[in-house]
């Protein structure tokens, strides 16, 4: 095909208030006593919010632990659970940041697709569409919310089931809902955000679409993380606002260097996806100056650590599983760095990238 035709999100529902409307969002989905499943944060066990769902018969809520990013044999569990205690369900609902709306997007794939979740690491993989799936972000910059994939950690990967079959078929966009966020944790997320425009900017793939997004994300994160002295509402509305133009902006193009070499990270080490970018983005001089520079500014402002020394002591064999892990995601390399990427980034390259972190 000429020109990539690719599947977006069902319903969109934004506004202050919004999540209110969520049973009635639902009802039309429901199929006869079949639950609607909530994978929920474990950050809300216990809060308020848990008591806002709004749960019909059978329906569950489910806790997750995302203290680690997804894995498939998490998702694979989760799934089968399911079918052992309900045949089928009506729909899953994730309730929280990227990693609990990736869960989501990939247990509904697995409800009705045969194997484990690890055989749909890739592209197109995936054959059946899975039950009715929603997204509703606490948290706001991954743009899990938007995107075709559901980042997962396999046995021998950390690759998403990327597919015309994975985007939500409904996310409800509530600012009310992030406003508590950990003021680290909304930047390390944040950033996910910001990190996605500058790699998409500069991306071979960029075109007139991904532009257009990309260009409102960025002026988003630039206004709430640089150039406004307090955090406000209005912040909140224009982060999730960012994250969802940031998440179009990568849909029609692909990330980059940070997001290449962040996946070895997390997949040996288990750094989180966005304090991960946040890491490697702080010594991607040679590759995104103006973003580098004006990343550090943001990080000065907002008085976060971005830790540092994270590979120190690491076995030249925990390198090479790294290395292998990033050098594998060559859609991300040839965005950033054009055909002949691997000539540009050689594993010595690499290595020498991943000690200074």
């Amino acid at each position: 095909m000429q020109f990539r035709n690719f599947k977006m999100i069902g319903y969109v529902v934004y506004g202050r208030g919004s999540f209110n409307q969520l049973d009635e969002i639902l009802a039309p989905q429901r199929k006869g006593d079949a639950p609607m499943v909530f994978l929920v944060d474990h950050f809300f066990n216990g809060k308020s919010l848990v008591n806002r769902i709004p749960l019909r018969g059978k329906d569950r809520v489910i806790f997750v632990d995302v203290t680690h990013e997804p894995k498939t044999t998490q998702v694979d569990a989760l799934a089968q659970q399911l079918k052992n205690e309900f045949g089928t369900i009506s729909g899953v609902i994730g309730i929280g940041g990227g990693s609990t709306m990736d869960l989501a997007k990939a247990v509904s794939l697995m409800m009705t697709n045969p194997g484990s979740s690890a055989d749909y690491q890739g592209w197109d993989l995936v054959k059946l569409p899975g039950v009715y799936k929603a997204g509703i972000p606490t948290l706001s910059g991954t743009g899990a919310e938007v995107s075709r994939t559901t980042v997962l950690t396999g046995p021998t990967r950390k690759l998403g089931m990327n597919s015309d079959f994975t985007p939500f078929d409904q996310i409800v966009l509530d600012p009310e809902l992030i406003k508590d966020a950990p003021v680290n944790q909304r930047f390390y997320t944040g950033m996910d955000c910001y990190i996605h425009c500058i790699e998409s900017l500069q991306g071979t793939y960029l075109n007139d679409f991904s532009k257009s997004y990309g260009e409102k994300a960025l002026q988003l994160c630039q206004k709430v993380f640089l150039e406004k002295e307090v955090w406000d509402d209005e912040s909140d509305n224009q982060l999730m606002m960012a994250s969802y133009a940031g998440g179009m902006s990568i849909a029609y193009s692909q990330v980059g260097v940070a997001h290449a070499v962040s996946y070895g990270l997390s997949y040996l080490l288990g750094t989180k996806h966005g304090i991960g970018n946040c890491i490697v983005m702080n010594h991607l001089e040679e590759y995104y100056p103006e973003g580098v520079a004006e990343f550090k500014q943001m990080v000065e402002k907002n008085k976060v650590e971005i830790p540092t020394g994270i590979c120190k002591g690491l076995t030249d064999a925990q390198l090479e599983t790294m290395m292998d892990v990033s050098m594998g995601m060559k859609p991300l390399w040839e965005n950033a760095l054009g055909k002949d990427w691997e000539k540009i980034m050689t594993r010595d390259k690499l290595r020498k990238l991943y000690e200074k972190l």
